[in-house]
């Protein structure tokens, strides 16, 4: 994607598609699998893959020569995050809603096509929703991203992939959807990208109504239901009004 008169540069583009495929995995993947994911051509992958090595955003696995993601990119993310400052701002009030509600809360923050979780407060239970800091939403299928698309993203254009049965496929119902979470000011999504995956979030804005952050809850679908997460708007409205007004 290109910004105003800047042009991307392609074997930049190429590595990043490299690291988002390794990212995207589960295991260890081969410079062969890696070409298919990236529609890049094995010679350039593996040529990609040895400068990424050399800087440890990448490392081969000596037994099998396959690929996975480096250390070096451990310490990219965390000054990354060091520089989040919503992160201090926001700890005590995911802790304090972990506390009263008992499940997890999350905190994430916006950037061009939705949000990225940036931190959360573990639920205590011995089953539990676990946030991933560093996992980007899904704007049509996920709470928060919801909440991006209310009031910072555009609706996206075309298809929309389907992640369970009950994800919005439909850009008429999405847009519905939308408009609706701009009038009450919070969005939940019910087992849309995941099917025991129930969550409701709300935003964090800045005094020109910009969002900032969003906060969200999430739970197991069977302890987190339609009523537990309608006894939590209130608590969450209230937590991200009082971050708004800093």
């Amino acid at each position: 994607m290109t910004t105003g008169n800047t042009r991307p540069v392609a074997t930049v583009e190429r590595a990043v598609a490299v690291l988002h495929a390794l990212a995207d995995s589960t295991g260890d993947v081969g410079n062969n699998e890696i070409a298919r994911l990236t529609g890049v051509n094995a010679s350039t992958v593996s040529r990609l893959l040895a400068t990424l090595a050399r800087d440890e955003l990448v490392t081969r696995v000596p037994d099998t020569g396959r690929f996975r993601l480096g250390p070096r990119l451990v310490e990219l993310g965390n000054a990354a995050l060091a520089r989040v400052d919503m992160r201090q701002i926001c700890r005590p009030h995911l802790v304090a809603l972990t506390e009263a509600i008992g499940e997890t809360a999350t905190l994430s923050v916006p950037y061009e096509e939705g949000t990225i979780t940036v931190d959360f407060v573990q639920s205590p239970s011995s089953v539990r929703s676990v946030a991933q800091v560093g996992r980007p939403s899904v704007a049509h299928a996920t709470a928060t991203g919801k909440v991006f698309l209310a009031y910072a993203g555009a609706l996206p254009a075309g298809p929309l992939p389907s992640y369970t049965r009950r994800t919005i496929t439909d850009p008429a119902m999405l847009a519905a959807e939308v408009a609706k979470i701009r009038g009450r000011g919070w969005a939940q999504a019910v087992g849309e990208r995941e099917m025991d995956l129930n969550a409701i979030a709300a935003p964090v804005r800045d005094a020109g109504g910009a969002l900032t952050a969003v906060l969200g809850l999430q739970g197991p679908a069977g302890r987190f239901g339609s009523k537990a997460m309608r006894a939590t708007v209130d608590p969450l409205l209230a937590h991200c009004a009082e971050l708004s007004s800093h």
